[in-house]
């Protein structure tokens, strides 16, 4: 047997150890101005954000699942409405759209994990209201195809970037291409806060002040509540720190993007696995690298046992999950996505890993398959 390396599937402590003076000297500032609550640092972060996404206007929130709901609240969408989205990703892709009342619509996947613009035409009804295609691991989805389907029956687009901050679909950024652009910073995400965070964007300058006041409980000026609205607000100190991580976004995405690389050349010949495809119009940036594995879960023991932390995303599809047992999903209802729940296992791909760690994950993986 080889000799073991401990490599967990993230080492947040590893990440932010380079960057740490940085990070306290901004949390310093805010402490000294102490405008705590939509503090400068918060607008300075809106505006980068929207510059970096190539788009007029971003929100910043406290969760990416909060910027689902808002935008599907800004947009108008409640009871008796239906939204087409998918059912391989976390519950929030799903969830916000039961919160305002609405109904999720499931459709299958392709073999890249993304939504299948060739199922949605026959999933839409009178009650759909809008499409939100999740750009799940950080792999954009065909906004091409959604796009025409969308302005053919003028349904909204709502997506959902929550893993995918920074990835290009034909050479321009997720969040430019909807009504609304959703995105997580979950300490786990590639932009993260330490902490919760999400944020917002959009083109749409109607949407934008809605979102303002939505966000802020709804008030549209100190003394005037329009909305009915929960606070929804980024910390001032979550966005100084942001803002010092916005300074490595890229360096980080591309250490990402090289280590998914080394994974699809040195993997992709073992018939036991598949690795993700590489795409000319996309740039991934790898929030997780999935591959579909024989022998998933013997397989994720055997890299425990060696130390290698891996995840499974997700186990359950949120159409079988037990809260989604009134919306008239069975086994058998999405083919696809339910194959990929038996499959896919996630390795590790933090831009903190070095070579040795890679070769080691690989060398492992050929030794469970003994090859």
């Amino acid at each position: 047997m080889r000799c073991l390396m401990n490599i967990p599937y993230v080492d947040l402590a590893e990440q932010h150890a380079p960057i740490k003076e940085r990070l306290l000297e901004a949390v310093s500032n805010v402490l000294d101005h102490g405008k705590f609550v939509l503090g400068d640092e918060v607008a300075e972060f809106e505006h980068r954000f929207a510059q970096l996404c190539g788009v007029s206007y971003a929100v910043g929130l406290n969760s990416g699942t909060d910027a689902l709901i808002l935008a599907l609240r800004a947009l108008d969408i409640g009871p008796g409405d239906e939204v087409i989205t998918v059912a391989n990703s976390f519950v929030s892709s799903a969830s916000c759209i039961v919160q305002v009342g609405a109904k999720p619509v499931f459709v299958d996947v392709r073999e890249d994990y993304l939504i299948d613009p060739g199922l949605m035409e026959d999933a839409i009804t009178r009650q759909t209201k809008a499409i939100l295609p999740v750009h799940w691991t950080g792999r954009p989805a065909d906004m091409a195809a959604i796009g025409a389907i969308a302005k053919r029956h003028k349904l909204a687009v709502i997506e959902d970037s929550a893993q995918a901050v920074s990835a290009e679909y034909a050479g321009h950024k997720v969040g430019s291409f909807g009504d609304a652009g959703c995105f997580s910073l979950h300490p786990l995400k590639t932009l993260n806060s330490c902490g919760d965070g999400g944020i917002l964007t959009t083109n749409n300058k109607e949407m934008y002040e809605k979102i303002l006041a939505l966000r802020d409980n709804g008030f549209h000026q100190r003394h005037e509540c329009i909305y009915w609205n929960n606070n929804s607000r980024l910390d001032t100190i979550h966005a100084a720190m942001l803002l010092v991580k916005l300074d490595y976004l890229e360096a980080w995405t591309e250490a990402r993007r090289a280590n998914a690389h080394f994974y699809q050349e040195n993997l992709h010949h073992l018939a036991q696995v598949q690795v993700p495809p590489v795409e000319e119009n996309m740039r991934a940036v790898y929030h997780t690298f999935i591959i579909q594995a024989d022998r998933r879960d013997e397989l994720q023991a055997f890299l425990a046992k060696r130390e290698i932390g891996t995840k499974v995303h997700y186990a359950v599809p949120i159409h079988l999950q037990p809260m989604a047992s009134n919306l008239g999903y069975t086994k058998g209802s999405l083919p696809i996505t339910e194959q990929l729940s038996r499959r896919v296992l996630s390795l590790p791909v933090s831009q903190t890993l070095q070579p040795a760690m890679l070769e080691y994950v690989v060398n492992t993986i050929k030794d469970f398959y003994q090859i």
